[in-house]
């Protein structure tokens, strides 16, 4: 007879419950970490329970760090075991000093909902990363649009820190440089998140490999200054594929670590290693190994600053040289959130002071939603809504609209001279939601509060330099030749153009860089604001027209057909040919109000379930924008005005791209062709003022046509 002691975080031994009723609904992102927390669960207690039948078991003492229900066991996450005897959270280990203290935003310059935006990162680029590891997601680009503006800033923000962190540490001469952990969702997320940082290659046409970029930290790069591999890298990324595939590790690193190397094959022997096998260390082993010694001196992860993982660092990793952490993935509960906070929080020194106390050691921590005060949640069943069907009716045909599928522009711009007319709707603007803030407040439960300042990185950039490159930008992706020759006669004028756009206080920074814009989606997106103010500058009848869908090119109200759980009103049988207006807003329902009360609207629609879309570029993004209203108008000529109408609140890029995309693409495109109709777009801004705007906009409209 025997006992059993098991001491880890990470295997924890229970039996599912077998209905599973008392745990929340699992979401669909988080099943994969269910599935292999159950798993792990099960290979441990069925170990035990070999044991026990071949030699016998008396007792088992668990000294787990975190004695809780993981997700995908049945029971509530985050619930202690029943046959816990003492429980020392992570709390009270923070609060006694015993571990790192963990700093987290507490405020920022974004001043905008009740968290600081980089608490909950993922919130804010989720949808942005890639949903697939790897293997499927493909060779993704770290210097492309995908890229969040909020990670850049929030990767600047964090180093900014780091920086100073080290050269504390240089001062103090410690032997070992502090660590930065970035923890992503997937292993595409993480080789991104790695290659932006680190730099990254790609064979060039001859096959042969070739360095695009040496990285956006200095001291994570693994290049140098001439793009060339640095033999010991700066920068690891660690996941499974990685592993197996040993390619963190340069052609000449066994040569540059042979000291390092040696003893790890002695320590394999001592471990029970064949000598034969410890001579024949795989490029995989290493990279295991820099990995479980990352911060120790002497050994082969001695020299490593920033650790990019995919959840791994969440099981056994204990490097006590961790001063910075960021989350780039979904945090679903406080438990994940403890565990990867805790890869940061063993203590470097535990030397008393004069005090009779630790010295404070602080952990700076982006990207998770850490609590001081979680409790667990019992989220509660919503009843069921009522349902409404919203279709066209048979008896309203005489109100039917018709529109015209458009699936893009062709638009002729004059080759030889570039010019642009400018308008509000051609400014840009940089905030700390869109760009994510440059200065963030960190406090932990007690101890010192610290600032971090993402403009440190951007003081260096000149004027010059940003017009240079948006330019470029400019005649790369929209005036390119047909044959796909780069328009290098051009570029004096497009220099100029964008200057203009800069000098005329058409990019404005409210609290941010201003050298952000050339992060590539925000200059993806000024590019677009300047290439349509270049449309602007050209006569309608000249410079663009609509491209129908060719194998649809008109669409009606009459298929609209559809059931919805959202609020409606119920519409004036003289004027819509739908049933019933879907009201994503009280904005809509005073418009459907107004536009039933005014004797010049013949009939209106609701542009939901009807699939009129308008195509239009969100930066390097073709995306598909629906207006709210379709309203035919008697404006004084025979044929009726087809006026397209959209309610808007808050007013940001994106909906200054679609009203631009309106103006000066589809409007103009679709009345340049034949049979389509007239077209015209107007935007409501003030919900208070919709029935006098419309009236003024009516009789403005009207007065056109008898001034004509």
């Amino acid at each position: 007879m025997g006992c059993s002691t098991r001491s880890s975080a990470s295997w924890r031994s229970y039996r599912e419950k077998p209905d599973g009723a008392d745990e929340n609904p699992v979401a669909a992102e988080d099943r994969e970490e269910a599935k292999r927390n159950a798993e792990a669960a099960r290979l441990w207690i069925s170990g035990i329970e070999a044991l026990k039948r071949k030699v016998g078991v008396r007792a088992v003492y668990d000294l787990s760090a975190t004695p809780f229900f993981l997700r995908g066991s049945g029971y509530l996450e985050g619930t202690l075991f029943p046959w816990t005897v003492s429980d020392f959270s992570l709390i009270d280990a923070i609060e006694c000093g015993i571990v790192k203290l963990p700093r987290v935003p507490i405020a920022d310059n974004a001043a905008s909902g009740e968290v600081p935006l980089y608490r909950e990162l993922w919130e804010h680029i989720g949808k942005a990363m890639p949903k697939k590891g790897a293997g499927k997601a493909g060779t993704l680009d770290p210097l492309s649009h995908v890229f969040p503006s909020q990670l850049q800033t929030a990767l600047h923000a964090l180093y900014g820190h780091y920086e100073k962190t080290s050269e504390v540490w240089e001062r103090e001469r410690i032997d070992v440089p502090p660590v930065f952990i970035v923890v992503c969702n997937n292993t595409a997320a993480s080789k991104l998140v790695y290659e932006w940082i680190a730099g990254f290659e790609r064979p060039n046409a001859e096959g042969e490999s070739e360095t695009r970029h040496v990285g956006h930290l200095r001291l994570f790069r693994n290049y140098d200054d001439n793009r060339q591999r640095l033999a010991k890298p700066n920068t690891l990324l660690i996941d499974s594929e990685q592993l197996e595939s040993g390619e963190a590790l340069d052609p000449t690193f066994r040569e540059m670590a042979a000291a390092e190397i040696e003893q790890f094959r002695r320590e394999r022997i001592e471990r029970g290693v064949d000598a034969v096998t410890a001579a024949e260390t795989t490029d995989a082993d290493l990279l295991r190994e820099v990995m479980n010694t990352v911060g120790r001196k002497g050994r082969l992860g001695e020299r490593i600053r920033c650790v990019v993982s995919v959840s791994m660092l969440t099981e056994g990793w204990d490097a006590n040289t961790v001063t910075h952490i960021l989350g780039v993935r979904a945090f679903g509960t406080q438990l994940l959130c403890e565990q990867v906070v805790g890869r940061g929080l063993r203590r470097q020194s535990y030397e008393l002071n004069d005090e009779g106390l630790f010295n404070v050691e602080y952990a700076d921590i982006l990207g998770i939603p850490f609590s001081f005060t979680a409790e667990p949640v019992v989220s509660v069943p919503a009843p069921p809504r009522k349902l409404t069907r919203v279709q066209a009716l048979r008896e309203r045909a005489g109100l039917e609209i018709g529109f015209p599928r458009v699936e893009g522009y062709r638009v002729d711009l004059p080759n030889e001279r570039l010019s642009a007319s400018f308008t509000d709707d051609s400014r840009l603007t940089l905030t700390p939601e869109t760009v994510g803030p440059a200065k963030v407040h960190m406090s932990g439960i007690v101890g010192e509060q610290v600032t971090l300042d993402a403009e440190d990185s951007f003081r260096d950039m000149r004027p010059s330099e940003m017009s240079f490159k948006l330019a470029k930008r400019l005649l790369e992706t929209r005036l390119r030749d047909p044959d796909g020759d780069f328009p290098v006669h051009l570029f004096g004028q497009a220099q100029r153009v964008v200057r203009q756009w800069l000098d005329g206080g058409y990019l404005v920074a409210q609290g941010v860089p201003r050298a952000a814009v050339l992060y590539l989606q925000l200059a993806e997106q000024a590019v677009e604001f300047i290439y349509l103010a270049c449309q602007r500058s050209v006569s309608a009848s000249q410079r663009i027209k609509a491209v129908l869908d060719p194998y649809n090119p008109a669409g009606s109200t009459r298929f609209v057909s559809f059931t919805t759980a959202k609020p409606v009103w119920e519409t004036d049988p003289r004027k819509c040919h739908v049933s019933h207006v879907v009201l994503d807003s009280d904005w809509e329902g005073e418009l459907a109000r107004v536009l039933e009360a005014h004797p010049r609207v013949l009939s209106y629609v609701k542009n939901q379930g009807l699939g009129f879309e308008v195509p239009y570029r969100d930066g390097a993004v073709p995306r598909r924008y629906l207006p709210d209203f379709i309203v035919r108008l008697d404006d004084g000529r025979p044929e009726p005005l087809n006026l397209v109408l959209e309610t808007k609140g808050y007013r940001g890029t994106d909906a200054q791209l679609k009203a631009e995309t309106m103006d000066v693409s589809w409007v103009p495109g679709v009345n340049a062709l034949s049979g389509q109709g007239r077209w015209a777009f107007f935007e409501f801004r003030e919900v208070f003022t919709i029935e006098t705007t419309f009236g003024e906009l009516v009789d403005d409209l009207v007065g056109e046509e008898i001034a004509a």
